[in-house]
């Protein structure tokens, strides 16, 4: 079985750049994952996505990006450069592994896993804000014929040229997806939202990362930043009302840190798209009568295919349910530094512009925090 330091559970962007900052700490953490590549959740996006945030703030700790990367990386660029990373010295990768539970043990933490037990004095968990697909359990949906799909299984619009798609959620995913399928040779697309969300743009005038702008604004007074967002959302997207899409009237930021919940962020092509009719944005799903999808508004629409962009659990709840760490929705009641139990940590559960920057920082923080209870437990030991 074996005891180990540290084991990082998670081999996506929080995972490996807490296992690089704990090496750089001269630890020697285990990284463990479910899936059999590192960065597996991005690898098996859709093929168009591309990171909301600029390569400059989404890199692994002192670890920037290859010269020639474009000013937002590519999912294949995002999962090579987490993959390359992971991979040096001093970091121990234990992949095609399920950590199932996690329970205390005299000398700090049993792991119970798909290839066996391990025990660690310290353990960090950084499975990811968007873990496990979640799909709504429409009245009436065993009825319907036709395809349903989330979102984390869609790639391209090719098996989806000369039909009629539903795209159900409205994040940047369901934006994008149904941008996608529309202009990719579907016959019809409707996007369906239940509520409005903020639109915001990729990328500001002259081609600047717009989290170049928001990270900053995130920590600055919510009113200010919610004023400011507020300009740049009328000059850059300007109201679509009359699409089905009007602004919220709550601010960006305070909607934000009230829900957790990101903003919609898309390239220009998709406002315009939007304004064009490329598709069309109708109410929420409410039923299905067999073969038809009933909206909100009593409508009806007989799509051939239904992609459910209606997000993720973070689904920790079997692996650390038991512990009490967790609040009513889910979340770790504690992350970053301060742990959520002596030596058990959770990074990355939060929702905020620039995450990727922002986490790569707070895992120096943790790793420090880390070697430094690992060497006065050490100091106490006899």
């Amino acid at each position: 079985m074996g005891e180990h330091q540290v084991v990082v559970i998670g081999a996506g962007p929080s995972g490996v750049a807490t296992a690089l900052s704990l090496r750089d700490r001269e630890l020697r953490p285990v990284l463990v994952d479910r899936a059999d590549h590192v960065g597996a959740s991005w690898k098996a996006r859709y093929d168009r996505l591309r990171l909301n945030t600029g390569r400059r703030t989404s890199h692994m700790p002192n670890r920037p990006y290859p010269k020639g990367t474009g000013a937002f990386p590519t999912r294949d660029q995002v999962v090579e450069h987490l993959d390359r990373h992971a991979h040096e010295d001093g970091i121990r990768l234990c992949l095609g592994t399920t950590v199932n539970r996690i329970d205390p043990h005299p000398t700090g933490w049993l792991l119970g896993t798909s290839s066996g037990d391990l025990v660690a004095r310290q353990v960090v968990v950084a499975t990811g804000y968007e873990h496990s697909p979640r799909v709504p359990e429409w009245p009436g949906v065993q009825s319907f014929s036709g395809e349903i799909s989330h979102s984390s299984q869609y790639r391209n619009p090719r098996r989806y040229r000369g039909k009629r798609v539903l795209v159900v959620g409205a994040g940047s995913s369901a934006m994008e997806i149904v941008h996608d399928v529309a202009t990719g040779g579907a016959v019809s697309a409707w996007l369906a939202v239940r509520t409005a969300p903020h639109i915001m743009i990729r990328a500001l005038p002259g081609g600047l990362p717009s989290d170049y702008i928001a990270t900053p604004l995130f920590d600055a007074p919510t009113w200010l930043a919610d004023a400011v967002a507020r300009v740049g959302q009328r000059i850059d997207v300007g109201s679509l009302a009359e699409y089905g899409l009007p602004t919220p009237r709550e601010g960006v930021f305070a909607r934000g840190k009230r829900l957790g919940r990101a903003p919609v962020i898309v390239d220009r092509e998709v406002v315009r798209a939007i304004r064009a009719r490329v598709f069309e944005v109708v109410p929420t799903v409410e039923r299905f009568d067999g073969d038809t999808a009933v909206l909100a508004d009593g409508r009806r629409l007989t799509p051939d295919a239904v992609i459910c962009a209606t997000g993720y659990t973070r689904g920790l709840e079997t692996m650390v349910g038991h512990l009490g760490v967790l609040d009513e929705r889910g979340l770790p009641r504690s992350s970053g530094v301060s742990p959520a139990a002596p030596g058990l940590r959770f990074v990355g559960f939060l929702s905020r512009p620039g995450l990727i920057s922002y986490v790569a920082k707070q895992s120096q923080h943790v790793a420090r925090r880390i070697a430094d209870e690992l060497a006065n437990t050490h100091a106490l030991t006899p």
